[in-house]
């Protein structure tokens, strides 16, 4: 017969410990939330008191904002969608412009954790791996700016996390993976780069006992519903001949800087942080030597495909491999929890929270290069003391900031030299006269700062202002930022009416303003041959 009394004990035993095990996992919860608070309130205090100015992209979002299509010559549309709901729903200043790149950083923080619990790992873990996504630079840096690559970020983590999910569980026909055909759709929508992740995702499981998962239907399915989200942009390219191919093409060529693969592998050092180390070189140990990590070794692949990617690419921006940072940083993080506690030290029992506060004062002294939370003089000082600096990846030369600060100065000041050209012309010569401008950052300050000063919104054949048209004015006369020898050839009479001047701005901005008149031909019949795509 059964002991019922025995039974009883044995079922409020399981309940005692499950709850048990509940509370513990709701305190990490809480722990990885105040981690991701941690990471939200740095963002929050340095887009409220500590900043340059807008960004050059973020100019050209605001544009893309007001012209909301399937599609541009650069991106998707999902960040142009972002920018648009923003600023009608908080208004057009740079704290409210920040603040959605701001959450993602949070809930990447957040999703890290997560992961590193999927992966097996306890609470040091999830913190250590949390912790390091916040101190992360180039994470600080995607976080600071609205801009595609934040959401990029969150993206990918997102998808990352789904992942670990489905092979945690291991179930035949998993809903998840309808769930992350949702967040590859929407997450290509935002920046193609997400392909990178489908095409690795897809060659890890051929190269596993996974393969078998392909004679299911949930991974086309989920593939299906990916194209699905994605389909409208596709038919946008189509109706425009796939302007995007052009200028992957032309950036590749004339813009990218290019480097050797050492070069590429020693930047990821300084973006993930020279501290972080350690964890780049225990994540293949986790997912290739453990047992406990051979459940994931798709994921420890998928890196190593996106790797071999953007080596074989041979001008790939080194920030292009951040995303997949969390595959990294969480394995790395589990793989050294397992250690500490299987050494017989007390010690090393301790050695991973200790590392990880490690990691948080690293983060915090590397801050000020990527974040600006410093006055630019005090930069300066600083970044020459540590010796340390951010490469652009482009082939632009570099004044006294990288270009990441750099692109933060110096446009409310060209704006207003513009103006005081403009409103220096007469009541009949202002009525049919444009401004010009080289790039959409540019262009971007004229259309956003310029309402102000009374400008008219600018004219550009760079990217997508060149789809968007020259407008209705003939260009009779026309206040242009641009070289001379482009000015003089559309226009019969040039002559330099202002010089922009910037101690801080990049150092192609500094130039002059020209003023043109006589035009060889209008703008509407010349505009074909200026397009810009790069």
């Amino acid at each position: 017969m059964v002991n019922i009394d025995k039974f009883n004990q044995l079922q409020i035993s399981d309940m005692e410990t499950a709850r048990k095990l509940s509370t513990r996992k709701d305190r990490i919860s809480y722990l990885l939330l105040s981690l991701a608070g941690f990471k939200l309130t740095i963002h929050l205090l340095s887009n409220a008191f500590f900043n340059y100015g807008f960004f050059r992209d973020e100019f050209y979002y605001i544009a893309c904002g007001e012209h909301l299509a399937w599609g541009y010559v650069d991106h998707p549309p999902l960040i142009a969608l972002i920018t648009a709901v923003t600023r009608a729903l908080l208004g057009d200043s740079l704290f409210a412009l920040r603040l959605f790149p701001a959450f993602a950083g949070a809930a990447t923080v957040y999703l890290t954790g997560l992961i590193a619990r999927e992966l097996g790992g306890g609470r040091s873990a999830q913190v250590l791996a949390a912790t390091a996504a916040i101190a992360a630079p180039i994470f600080l840096a995607l976080n600071t700016i609205l801009s595609m690559n934040a959401f990029d970020l969150l993206f990918w983590t997102m998808a990352i996390y789904l992942v670990a999910l489905i092979l945690n569980r291991d179930k035949p026909k998993d809903k998840l993976w309808y769930w992350l055909g949702i967040v590859l759709g929407f997450g290509l929508m935002n920046k193609i780069t997400l392909l990178w992740f489908g095409f690795g995702l897809g060659v890890s499981m051929l190269l596993t006992s996974k393969r078998r998962l392909f004679l299911t239907r949930e991974p086309w399915l989920a593939a299906a519903i990916a194209v699905g989200i994605f389909m409208p942009h596709i038919v946008w390219q189509s109706a425009n001949g796939f302007p995007t191919i052009e200028f992957m093409r032309n950036a590749t060529m004339y813009k990218m800087a290019g480097g050797t693969a050492v070069y590429f592998l020693v930047e990821q050092v300084n973006l993930t942080h020279p501290l972080v180390v350690p964890l780049w070189l225990l994540a293949p140990g986790f997912y290739f030597l453990s047992r406990e990590g051979a459940r994931f070794r798709i994921l420890g692949l998928l890196s190593i495909v996106v790797l071999a990617l953007l080596l074989v690419a041979g001008k790939s921006k080194a920030y292009y491999f951040a995303p997949a940072y969390p595959i990294l940083l969480t394995a790395g993080a589990v793989m050294l929890e397992r250690l500490a506690k299987g050494s017989r030290g007390s010690f090393l029992r301790w050695l991973t929270p200790v590392y990880a506060v490690l990691v948080l004062a690293g983060g915090i002294i590397t801050a000020p290069l990527v974040m600006p939370v410093l006055p630019v003089e005090r930069y300066i000082e600083y970044a020459q003391t540590l010796g340390l600096s951010v490469s652009s990846g482009e082939k632009h030369e570099i004044g006294k900031l990288h270009q990441f600060f750099a692109d933060m100065h110096g446009w409310e000041e060209m704006v207003a030299k513009v103006a005081e050209v403009y409103h220096g012309l007469g009541p009949e010569e202002r009525a049919n006269c444009i401004i010009v401008c080289a790039n959409y950052g540019e262009a971007g300050a004229i259309d956003f700062l310029g309402g102000k000063y009374g400008l008219p919104k600018a004219v550009c054949s760079h990217n997508n202002y060149w789809l968007w048209g020259p407008g209705e004015r003939s260009g009779d006369v026309a206040v242009a930022i641009a070289d001379r020898e482009g000015a003089e050839s559309f226009y019969g009479e040039v002559e330099v009416a202002g010089s922009i001047r910037h101690p801080y701005s990049m150092p192609f901005e500094n130039r002059p303003v020209y003023l043109c008149r006589k035009p060889k031909a209008t703008l509407q019949e010349v505009w074909s041959r200026l397009k810009f795509f790069i």
